[in-house]
């Protein structure tokens, strides 16, 4: 192949995938928000919406900034974002577990309009700043002078309220609170929560209605997640004591590691539009340093996360252990190893990839290509480790990962995730992030 060949090749691949992913988002497009997709996702998530004002940043940003604005006017007077807000509205039937389920109203401080109860990992900050700096102007910094004090208000409650075990790190109280809701990291913290797969029988699951069970986590997890929801909602949704009370507490690396990423990127902000940076610098730099304390395990050169109500590390090793490569201040013993790790036949990272990123240990015996989060390889945690590839000056590694990216949609379309040797598509075959993230890495070179 020439050079000019190759050009034009690489020409028509990007021309391709834009318009791919564009039609996607506009396919899920509604009215104020955008679903991550029509079948299994029929309502608003708060991670894939910031993912998604990302990408729409560059083609429609009045759009990205409603996403965002949407969101965050379901936002608790506690401040905490719910990782799903409902749609009255939506088409695709009942959904479980829906609001009725959820029973929002009962908690002091939720909105009038009907969310879940728990939250995401907060991607939003950096979000916010990514779309200003792909579309800068006067709407924009409005748009960050109105979302600011809200932003501040989410951090403020993931390190006021939910620090439950006392060392600076925010407490997720759900495995859906991590964004990668079946991964085997939540496996032994998981067992403690008493569960019988039996009562699923009242319940009629959206998620396997629309995709292969095999694919999705069993019965048996999904009773434990309507454990904790319950566990969670008997308390009005309420933080204070929750180490007395609640079975599941456990402090994630990509939770904290996208709270000190928010920090640096609100300096950013705060910048902008005038305000103070110094002291999102300086708390930025605390969750880093207690991150590296207390979650990072220097025998297996890798984070994990810790277990509160145990008091120990998780054993298993997953993508979520490379997510603090994210932080900018990061010490370099740490983005070493972490390097090491991701390079490593767990990961495959490499300058020119053979086959995907996974979201676990590909040499684990427990590896499951084919189940949701234990084992396949997804657009977003990929974005955010080449976000943190760029952040740390490895651009033979970064370029290797987003021509990796690239190519499992090219080759199987938008789907939700991919198998980690084959790249066949799983789950939703049109879903949003994974068309935003596109439209980010192709602009991105």
């Amino acid at each position: 192949m020439t050079l000019t060949t190759g050009v034009r090749a690489d020409a028509d691949r990007h021309a391709r995938l834009r318009r791919i992913a564009l039609a996607t988002l506009d396919a899920n497009w509604e009215h104020d928000h955008t679903v991550p997709s029509r079948t299994l996702y029929p309502h608003q998530w708060s991670w894939d919406s910031a993912f998604i004002a990302i990408g729409l940043a560059h083609v429609r940003p009045d759009r990205a900034w409603r996403e965002l604005r949407t969101l965050f006017a379901a936002q608790w007077v506690d401040g905490r974002v719910p990782h799903i807000v409902f749609n009255p509205a939506s088409r695709a039937g009942p959904y479980f577990p829906g609001p009725q389920f959820w029973d929002s109203a009962r908690a002091d401080g939720a909105p009038t309009r009907a969310t879940s109860g728990i939250v995401q990992p907060p991607v939003h900050a950096p979000a916010a700043w990514l779309v200003h700096r792909r579309a800068p102007g006067e709407a924009s910094v409005a748009a960050l002078r109105r979302l600011y004090p809200r932003l501040v208000a989410q951090q403020r409650y993931l390190t006021g309220r939910r620090d439950a075990g006392g060392g600076g790190l925010a407490s997720i109280v759900h495995p859906w609170e991590s964004g990668l809701d079946n991964s085997p990291a939540w496996d032994a913290p998981l067992a403690a929560v008493p569960a019988d797969e039996a009562v699923m029988r009242a319940y009629r699951r959206h998620d396997t209605a629309h995709a292969d069970a095999a694919q999705r986590p069993t019965d048996l997890d999904y009773a434990r997640y309507v454990a904790l929801v319950e566990s969670y909602r008997a308390g009005r949704y309420r933080d204070e004591g929750l180490l007395g009370r609640h079975p599941f507490l456990v402090e994630c690396p990509l939770v904290n590691a996208a709270l000190g990423v928010s920090e640096y990127a609100l300096a950013r902000i705060a910048t902008v539009i005038g305000a103070d940076p110094g002291p999102h610098r300086d708390r930025g730099a605390r969750i880093t340093e207690a991150l590296v304390t207390r979650l990072w395990d220097p025998v297996t050169g890798t984070f994990r996360p810790r277990d509160v109500r145990a008091d120990r590390l998780v054993p298993s090793r997953t993508v979520l252990g490379l997510m603090p490569l994210a932080l900018p201040e990061l010490p370099a013993a740490q983005v070493s190893a972490l390097l090491a790790e991701a390079c490593s036949p767990r990961f495959g990272l490499a300058a020119r990839m053979d086959r995907p990123l996974p979201t676990y240990d590909r040499t684990a015996p427990d590896f499951e290509p084919l189940r949701y989060w234990r084992g396949p390889s997804w657009i977003n945690t990929g974005w955010l480790l080449w976000q943190g590839l760029r952040t740390h000056r490895r651009a033979d590694l970064a370029t290797g990962l987003r021509e990796s990216l690239l190519d499992l949609v090219d080759r199987a379309g938008c789907h939700e995730y991919f198998h980690p040797d084959t790249g066949t598509g799983l789950g939703s075959p049109a879903f949003s992030w994974t068309a935003a993230l596109v439209l980010d890495a192709l602009a991105q070179e």
